[in-house]
């Protein structure tokens, strides 16, 4: 048996890993051991260095590899040298140091404010949609997470002082006011869940049934509601909660003020929203100063020339 093959038996045998798991470790280190083949590095593994490896990864990062299947191969590469060291086949492991490149962050992606505008000012057709209609707009008025809007009782939310409670991650609780009309479709779901729940439910969203909406169904709906009224995006609640802390940003540019909105912990992780903001700004940039309108430039182009200066 070749080195690879016994550290593949020993991950199904010994440590019980998926046939899945095993395969993807095969195939990353079957990459690893072609490229050295093809490029005339050692074939022996004992004689692999760091530098090979670092060659590797600039390799692997030309072929198009997010740092996260990077960070996947060098953590393949690393354990199967650990397990030449413990089967005493080699003397190091190169890969100890090495770490991948850092991958962009995703930007979270945000719905059209008139978009939003025409989705919630849609009349709700039934009981249902109307329960439906007051979560989303709940949602997007406060910004609330999918499992605060779930866990939310009834005696959470003040109509007269226009306010929710709401428990967030580590079990921190926040107040958060609630806009106009999120109050009225609140002011309108009440008593249609009055006649659905029995008297010891204390869930302000409930099913038809009468019991605590779940996570998935609150998804569902949220996404049958897009469809029924035209969205030309999958609509989901953290689009909603994103949505609503780009919209402020832009409005307000409080990072302050959003990031206690939201119930972030840390400001690094509102940040985000900055970048969101800077890109609706160098829309408008681009569509509107005359030096800026040219055939085939976009915000991307444009963009992509500032960062080479």
């Amino acid at each position: 048996m070749t080195p690879v093959a016994d550290f593949i038996r020993h991950l199904a045998a010994e440590k019980r890993h998926s046939p899945r798991t095993c395969d993807s470790y095969r195939r990353d280190l079957q990459r690893l051991a072609a490229w050295l083949a093809e490029t005339g590095h050692p074939s022996q593994w004992p004689q692999v260095s760091s530098h090979d490896l670092r060659r590797y990864v600039a390799e692997l990062s030309r072929a198009g590899l997010n740092g996260r299947s990077i960070a996947r191969h060098l953590s393949a590469i690393r354990r199967f040298y650990r397990f030449l060291l413990r089967e005493r086949l080699a003397t190091d492991n190169p890969a100890l140091d090495i770490r991948a490149p850092k991958s962009g962050r995703r930007l979270p992606k945000v719905a059209d404010v008139d978009q939003l505008n025409h989705l919630l000012d849609t009349p709700p057709d039934d009981p249902l949609e109307l329960r439906d209609l007051c979560m989303f707009e709940l949602m997007y008025s406060s910004g609330l997470r999918l499992s605060e809007l779930a866990g939310l009782d009834v005696d959470a939310v003040d109509l007269r002082g226009a306010e929710v409670r709401v428990l967030g991650k580590g079990g921190k609780e926040r107040v958060l006011p609630v806009g106009r009309k999120a109050r009225l479709a609140l002011e309108g779901w009440l008593p249609v869940r009055a006649g659905l729940v029995p008297e010891q439910e204390r869930a302000l969203f409930v099913s038809q049934r009468g019991d605590r909406l779940s996570h998935r169904s609150i998804q569902a709906r949220l996404h049958r509601w897009g469809l029924a009224k035209g969205a030309d995006q999958r609509l989901h609640p953290h689009l909603l909660r994103h949505s609503f802390a780009s919209h402020m940003l832009e409005s307000s540019g409080d990072l302050r003020a959003v990031q206690e909105l939201l119930g972030h912990a840390d400001i690094a992780t509102t940040q985000v929203y900055t970048h969101l903001d800077f890109q609706h700004l160098a829309r408008i940039y681009d569509q509107s100063h005359p030096r800026a309108r040219r055939r085939g430039y976009d915000g991307r182009q444009r963009t992509e020339d500032s960062a080479g200066e």
